[in-house]
């Protein structure tokens, strides 16, 4: 298991999309944007689903996910990848917190659920010698 440090939460927090990407069981790939997030705890991170139907279907057949965040507005640039497994959840506290976090800024839109990611690991995706190392 990995933690989301405060680094990687400042990232997170100002960050203004993400890349999330799921496959079949197949392993055919899909990656989609997203916006509406929030971390829920050390390892965890949730997102909510207004659109996803490839994406929540692919989770259903495979949980294991990846996903990209950066924020190029600082200097030096940073980004994580995330890598673990994910849940839909479509009731219950973390699902009406997802309403809220959407209703806040697109009141005519509605949730059809959330996906919560257990991050598993962290790599750097930041430009530099890093890049590609595992968080630890």
């Amino acid at each position: 298991m990995a933690n989301i440090t405060q680094e990687i939460k400042e990232v997170i927090e100002k960050t203004r999309g993400w890349a999330f990407a799921t496959s079949t069981k197949e392993g055919m790939p899909n990656v989609v944007p997203i916006h509406f997030t929030k971390i829920v705890s050390d390892d965890e991170i949730m997102f909510v689903d207004i659109f996803m139907k490839k994406t929540v279907e692919n989770i259903k057949q495979n949980p294991n996910v990846a996903l990209s965040v950066w924020d190029w507005d600082i200097k030096p640039r940073k980004g994580y990848q995330f890598k673990g497994h994910a849940r839909i959840e479509t009731s219950g506290n973390l699902f009406e917190e997802g309403i809220r976090i959407l209703k806040a800024e697109k009141p005519e839109l509605d949730p059809k659920g959330v996906v919560i990611v257990k991050v598993k690991s962290i790599y750097i995706t930041s430009p530099g010698p890093d890049a590609g190392k595992e968080v630890i």
